[in-house]
């Protein structure tokens, strides 16, 4: 689409659906893209059906199996009736896989004319909102063939079906945690077998420390760093089904450890400190965690940085403009992992609102963009600072029962993924929280 003038500024989710119309065949996949173009409405038509064509589609039963299908919902303002082309789409109200994809374009609040007209044009009192929830809206989600997905690997990752767990592995001799056990390759691979043995579903892999104040290395040294032990994971039988993410904010080094098996890119700056590390990743086709933070770790705990009037406001205006970046570089919402970056440009108070205010991300993220209001939402809490200053214990290893805490509440308000030092412990407090919050859904 882009090689053809259309340049697409926001997608939404991905969903996984069961077929519409003729049943027997294959899952689909469905999502929604919004974007600008010269062409006009039925000059864009016959380049759509072009990229079908190219992209294998022939003709075959109607609504039957096929390797993509690209429909116009809206142009602009207009509506149209002629004999190959109606717009609005005429079959949207009636399909939850295209509304639910539809409404991620948008954000609660109507930003322009154009999307006004949207709204118009369902005829429901809530406009756009109105259709989704006459359908069923949200509770559909999950169920009547209706999953959200992020493509990870070779899966399809539902991230609602329970809490996952993210171990860290710092390869680093100065992270404030365990800088320095693990830099050598045998005792990096040791401790990722026994997170394996402990249940976790994902490894993070840093070569950088991003502490307060810490200083800087190139990514040469980083990769010096990183790759011995990556290889050598990599090889590992055991690894076999967990996903592998490296942190850092260096896009060659992303770049490098995508080639090496990496699933993941983990960057605490959200885009900010590589300008070239959003275009990468977009080229890489992984998912990317966008972090908050402002600054660099060497700035973030300045006075100016840890300056918020509303806390939780800012740091989701903040991160929609990353989200915002890294989908106009291609990289789409539905392979974004949103991170508020506890410890980053956050005092002590800061903190603890992160941790009891996800919800309230998430419901501000949900004014400007829905499907960043639906990613998956990842915390990092461990052994940090602020859990040692709370609880007394100046050791950073002493600090995983607090960290249990933290991350409880943080699940019961909307994480996804914790990111632990201590997978053994931290695993069994999310699977109670699971437990906890299915049967709290089960007596709605």
């Amino acid at each position: 689409m882009k090689m053809s003038g259309i340049q697409v500024m926001r997608h939404g989710c991905l969903y996984e659906t069961e077929p519409a119309y003729v049943t027997d065949q294959p899952l689909f996949l469905n999502s929604a893209v919004r974007g600008t173009t010269k062409l006009g409405p039925h000059e864009l038509l016959s380049v759509l059906k072009n990229i079908e064509k190219e992209m294998g589609r022939t003709d075959g039963i109607r609504y039957g199996p096929r390797p993509i299908d690209l429909d116009i919902l809206f142009y602009g303002k207009f509506s149209i009736q002629s004999d190959t082309l109606i717009i609005p789409h005429e079959r949207i109200w009636e399909r939850p896989f295209v509304i639910a994809p539809l409404i991620d374009l948008l954000g609660l609040a109507v930003d322009g004319d154009t999307v006004a007209s949207w709204h118009s044009f369902s005829r429901e009192s809530g406009g756009i909102f109105g259709a989704w929830q006459k359908l069923g809206g949200e509770s559909l989600i999950g169920k009547e063939g209706l999953r959200r997905v992020l493509p990870i690997g070779d899966q399809l990752w539902d991230w609602s079906q329970k809490t996952h767990v993210m171990g860290v592995l710092n390869l680093t001799p100065d992270s404030f945690s365990d800088g320095g056990k693990f830099q050598s390759v045998g005792a990096a691979v040791s401790q990722v077998c026994s997170m394996i043995s402990e249940g976790v579903d994902i490894i993070d892999i840093g070569a950088q420390s991003t502490r307060p104040s810490a200083p800087r290395i190139s990514a040469e040294e980083e990769l010096d760093r990183l790759m011995p032990v990556l290889e050598a994971i990599v090889e590992l039988p055991e690894v076999e089904g967990k996903f592998l993410s490296v942190d850092t904010f260096y896009s060659k080094v992303a770049s490098e450890a995508v080639s090496k098996g990496i699933h993941l890119v983990n960057d605490v700056s959200g885009g900010r400190l590589d300008s070239n590390m959003l275009n990468v990743t977009a080229g890489l086709k992984v998912p990317y965690i966008a972090m908050h933070m402002r600054g660099d770790p060497s700035t973030m705990q300045n006075n100016q940085n840890l300056h918020y009037e509303n806390l939780c406001k800012e740091v989701a205006s903040e991160i929609y403009m990353r989200v915002k970046d890294a989908e106009a570089a291609g990289i789409p919402a539905w392979r974004i992992i949103i991170d508020p970056g506890i410890g980053f440009s956050k005092n002590n108070e800061d903190n603890l609102d992160i941790l009891m205010g996800l919800p309230t991300i998430r419901e501000e993220l949900s004014v400007k963009s829905l499907a960043a209001s639906h990613a998956p939402f990842l915390l990092g809490p461990s052994r940090k600072k602020f859990l040692g200053h709370i609880c007394n214990r100046p050791e950073a290893s002493e600090r995983d029962p607090a960290t249990i805490a933290a991350v409880t509440a943080g699940i019961l308000g909307g994480a996804n993924i914790i990111r632990v030092h201590n997978v053994r412990d931290n695993l069994d407090a999310a699977r109670l929280c699971d437990a906890l919050l299915k049967r709290k859904k089960a007596h709605r």
